[in-house]
């Protein structure tokens, strides 16, 4: 599992734009304005003369942090409703589960393949065009599997030829999206921003793969994955009136590997962001595995079936939003230890399949795991927008997901093996010890331990910009 989805990257997508969030309280100046009085006199004339403009959204929620937010609301509500749908379009056709892996595969393949790619365009170029372009990409292809599944007798190769565009799309999406948002929020409320963008897109994840399974049934997959296709232009659409009129053009670079190296160099030269990125590749792997080949075996062997298996996965969502609630309102001082030491927690859902304990206590693990996953989530975000440069966040954001992605095929392809080997009770075992070992080994990192909350309050008048402006955001990297 991810650092945003289950643990970065199930939540990191992305995790990804959950950064944009930071917040601020900023003191904005009454700004003169030249206006003519009805005497003939040009004075400057405060708004405090006209009648006051009030806004429902706080000063840190931008225009652009709303459009971003509501966007990534509406992909996420018809993505995880898709993903649903693929599988049984896959199984509808008389396919069975090594074919399904073989279409969720081919989704994965080029997603760590351009991921890297992905990020040196998106810093190269305006990224409100790269995830325009990407949505459009994940629009069609959507609507091409849409249209064969209502056709009938979609054949195998084109549903993995469909869904690996797809994830070319995404790898392309991603690393953009994560800095547009990084990006999009200042001030010492950012956290505060990061959440409830979390919120938002957990919830819809949550909502969505509930309300998917409810139309699979009830209408069948074909228009399931119509209406993610719909949802993608409605996303792309939104994406397009992002205000980009303050951000500096790009200097001309040296080549697309040269990008990828100054990446590096970024990711390199920060051992708590090398470090952490080690570490969820590790605990993705495992906990994918755990996820995607083990629960539904131990669901089906021991628990009851699929039905308390989904219910102990609507719990893990549940959690995910309970966090992001939460850290809407706490803000550790100690950023990445604070998030590294709820990460152990992440252990409990392997350690409870293993036993295997009582739904209810499943259940109970699932939701301390996604909450506790939501605390690293956002203070994970916090952490990129204050220490890394503007205009380099999409390249290290892309190295952080290729991180929490690379070794997911991997894992899930090596977890029936394991099984026969040792035995799925000390395979469970061993996943739920690698998260424990390889989170104790991140924190022997000093910079993991000691790095620290920006807290210097900005005050910041319209003159100088607006909480929708692009800027450097830089810290002790």
């Amino acid at each position: 599992m991810d650092k945003r989805h289950t643990s970065r990257q199930r939540s990191l997508v992305l995790s990804a734009e959950a950064d944009t969030g930071h917040r601020r309280f900023a003191i904005w100046p009454a700004k003169g304005l030249a206006r003519r009085h009805p005497d003939g006199d040009s004075r400057p004339v405060t708004p405090s003369a006209d009648l006051p403009r009030r806004t429902r959204r706080p000063t840190w929620a931008g225009r652009n942090y709303s459009l971003l937010t509501a966007a990534a609301f509406v992909t996420n509500l018809g993505s995880h409703g898709a993903l649903i749908a693929a599988a049984f379009a896959v199984l509808e056709e008389g396919g069975d589960g090594g074919d399904v892996g073989l279409v969720a595969a081919a989704r994965t393949l080029p997603l760590v393949v351009f991921l890297l790619i992905g990020g040196a365009v998106a810093d190269r170029l305006p990224r409100h065009r790269v995830m325009v372009a990407a949505n459009a990409l994940n629009c069609l292809s959507q609507g091409a599997f849409a249209v064969l599944v209502l056709a009938g007798e979609p054949r195998l190769w084109q549903m993995m030829v469909l869904t690996a565009l797809g994830g070319t799309g995404q790898a392309f999406f991603s690393p953009a999206a994560e800095g547009m948002l990084l990006s999009s929020v200042q001030g010492e409320q950012v956290g505060r921003a990061f959440a409830v963008f979390r919120m938002a897109m957990q919830g819809a994840a949550l909502g969505g793969a509930a309300l998917g399974g409810a139309m699979v049934a009830a209408i069948g997959p074909g228009w399931v994955l119509a209406a993610d296709a719909v949802a993608f232009a409605v996303a792309g659409s939104l994406r397009s009136f992002l205000d980009v009129s303050h951000i500096p053009a790009r200097e001309p670079g040296t080549g697309m590997l040269a990008d990828l190296r100054d990446g590096w160099r970024e990711v390199a030269g920060r051992p708590w962001l090398w470090g952490i990125v080690v570490q969820f590749s590790i605990a993705n792997a495992v906990l994918a595995a755990a996820d995607a080949v083990y629960g539904p075996l131990v669901a089906r062997d021991d628990l009851g079936g699929a039905g308390p298996w989904g219910l102990a996965l609507a719990f893990f969502g549940a959690g995910t939003v309970a966090g992001a609630l939460l850290m809407t309102r706490w803000k550790p001082r100690r950023l990445l230890l604070a998030g590294i030491v709820c990460v152990f927690p992440m252990a409990l859902p392997s350690a409870a399949l293993a036993v295997p304990v009582s739904v209810p206590l499943l259940c109970t693990a699932m939701f301390v795991a996604g909450a506790t996953v939501e605390v690293f989530g956002v203070s994970w975000m916090t952490a990129l927008h204050q220490e890394i440069p503007e205009d380099k966040l999409s390249r290290v954001s892309a190295y952080d997901w290729f991180g929490s992605v690379a070794l997911v095929p991997l894992a899930t392809a090596l977890a029936g093996p394991a099984e026969s080997a040792f035995g799925r009770t000390a395979a469970l075992w061993g996943c739920s010890g690698l998260i424990v070992v390889v989170t104790a080994a991140v924190l022997s990192v000093p910079d993991v331990r000691n790095l620290r909350r920006n807290t210097k309050h900005v005050t910041q008048s319209i003159a100088d910009g607006s909480a929708d402006t692009e800027r450097p955001v830089g810290g002790l990297g």
